[in-house]
């Protein structure tokens, strides 16, 4: 069943962030996954103000864990580091509404 990692970025300091498109791109590829959206700011319905959101679909929880768990993310992490308050989760796909 397919998981989303989704995310809302701040970013504080732009011009540390040079080389992390490529890099976080190739490692979210290495495991199959793929962008849904990328960089736009929501129309927020509720709530305060959004930042950048990302949402990245990958196969499954488990590859979701790999990725970002995984050396490549890793070094695409060092190269946002002290730039960007991100916040990263990861939602399973469901099959059935709640009851």
């Amino acid at each position: 069943m397919p998981a989303y990692v989704i995310g809302e970025a701040e970013v504080t300091r732009p011009e540390r962030l040079k080389g992390y498109g490529p890099a976080v791109l190739a490692s979210i590829q290495k495991f199959g996954g793929r962008y849904l959206a990328r960089g736009a700011k929501p129309e927020v319905l509720e709530g305060g103000p959004a930042h950048n959101t990302l949402i990245i679909e990958f196969a499954d929880v488990e590859t979701a864990r790999a990725w970002y768990n995984s050396p490549e993310y890793a070094a695409a992490k060092e190269i946002r580091k002290g730039s960007t308050n991100l916040r990263l989760m990861i939602v399973d796909a469901f099959v059935k509404p709640p009851e």
